[in-house]
């Protein structure tokens, strides 16, 4: 009987454990992504020049805050 116990204490802080650590992994990115964005407006000019377009600053500040407005939806 104290056996079974055992086994059960192990597998619910087993179980809080890995939902502990996914949402501090989670809280951590999440934060990560917002101070270190993926893509910055100097990488977003070389994009656009080589996809052959003239980047001007209107435009790049325009996907820039589509993009940073898409990643504050999710």
């Amino acid at each position: 009987m104290g056996t079974i116990w055992v086994i059960v204490i192990a597998l619910i802080t087993l179980l809080a454990g890995v939902a502990l650590g996914f949402f501090i992994a989670r809280k951590y990115m999440m934060n990560y992504l917002k101070k270190n964005p993926p893509i910055n407006e100097q990488m977003l000019r070389t994009l656009m020049m080589q996809m052959g377009q003239k980047p001007s600053q209107k435009k790049i500040n325009q996907m820039m805050r589509a993009m940073n407005n898409q990643q504050q939806q999710k």
